[in-house]
């Protein structure tokens, strides 16, 4: 996989987190328990070993894709200069739409979360939006239909 991985510092901080608490406490946690459970004596009908094997598993499959993210992540610089108000990876960004104010962040597909109001760059009102500036409307389809959004702000 050569994709590269957009993230905010933030993002990458949070994976490295994550990477680190399963590397270096909950893997030995659970080989502990795959020990413990092959200690037991019948491999065949241990349900507890079965468990933590699986387990294992997973935990094994999440760092080495943990290491990989974070391997291929490319920061997204956070650029404060007077006057750019030109949307882009990292850009908070303040629309009007249907008369109500509403707040995202552009990121990395990595990163979004709509409950927190992340949307990826990827996602057709983050494409609709990159490059633009304020005072510029963007029209997002929806299931709903034509979304018109207008750009109030961006930082």
């Amino acid at each position: 996989m050569d994709k590269k991985i957009y993230l905010t510092k933030e993002g990458l901080v949070e994976l490295k987190q994550e990477y680190s608490q399963l590397h270096d406490v909950r893997r030995p946690e659970v080989l502990e328990r795959v020990s413990q459970a092959r200690s037991m004596g019948d491999l065949s009908e241990n349900a507890e070993y079965a468990a933590a094997r699986e387990e294992l598993s997973f935990i094994d499959g999440r760092i080495d894709e943990l290491e990989e993210l974070i391997n291929q992540a490319v920061l997204i610089q956070e650029d404060h200069a007077k006057g750019n108000h030109t949307v882009k990876l990292g850009s908070k960004v303040s629309v009007n739409v249907k008369g109500k104010k509403e707040d995202f962040m552009v990121v990395g597909e990595w990163e979004a979360d709509p409950n927190e109001k992340k949307i990826s760059h990827e996602s057709p009102l983050g494409k609709a939006l990159i490059g633009k500036k304020v005072g510029e409307k963007v029209e997002v389809e929806a299931p709903a239909g034509t979304v018109v959004y207008t750009i109030t702000s961006v930082s």
